[in-house]
């Protein structure tokens, strides 16, 4: 009965996705983070790490409008879509850092999306510790691109490490929440954090 729950839930999504014209069904989990907690706003800057294959780019574009800029990465190529600019890249990377660098210019961001993954290797403990080493990456680049006051949303996989990246995400956010979207499976270990407001010096 769950498995059939859980891949009838799929399956809506999947389709729900194909006949809205977002290029992933992951594009929901975004809209009910954004129900919730409403991180994007008209006008913002917006950069969407693991960008590929576009699903969050689309939601976060809409949300923020033309007034705002999304800018996505990925290591994989991604199609064009209007209203973003995409950069192929390892954001483990100097790089790939230097070149959003430079597409920034003076700006900072104000929010930071990673709905990354790591290769799934089927080894728990090892899947948990890409996962947060993919984590740590998006939350130092926060550091160097987020404004204050800015939001940091993250996927993660639940595990061994999850409290101790969390407690050192506290000491650059005031409000961390957590939070398992509808549109996830109910049988993944995945998790969303959100963080808010930002500050640049190490809080205590």
């Amino acid at each position: 009965m769950t498995r059939w729950y859980t891949e009838k839930k799929r399956e809506h999504y999947y389709k729900q996705a194909k006949r809205q014209g977002y290029r992933a069904r992951s594009a929901f989990k975004l809209k009910q983070i954004q129900r919730r907690f409403a991180p994007l706003h008209k006008g913002d800057i917006v950069l969407d790490l693991g960008a590929a294959p576009g699903g969050w780019s689309q939601v976060a574009s809409e949300l923020v409008g033309p007034t705002g800029t999304v800018i996505g990465i990925d290591l994989s190529s991604i199609r064009p879509l209007d209203g973003v600019r995409f950069l192929k890249g390892d954001l483990t990377e100097d790089t790939t850092i230097d070149a959003l660098r430079e597409l920034l210019g003076k700006r900072d961001v104000d929010v930071v999306l990673s709905d990354m993954s790591p290769d799934i290797s089927g080894v728990y403990s090892i899947d948990h510790a890409r996962s947060i080493y993919l984590c740590e990456h998006a939350f130092k680049l926060t550091q160097s691109f987020l404004k204050p006051k800015g939001c940091f949303v993250c996927k993660v996989f639940t595990g061994g490490s999850l409290n101790e990246f969390i407690a050192q995400m506290h000491q650059r956010f005031e409000k961390i929440y957590q939070f398992s979207p509808q549109a996830s499976r109910k049988s993944s270990s995945e998790l969303y954090l959100i963080a808010r407001e930002f500050h640049r010096n190490i809080h205590q």
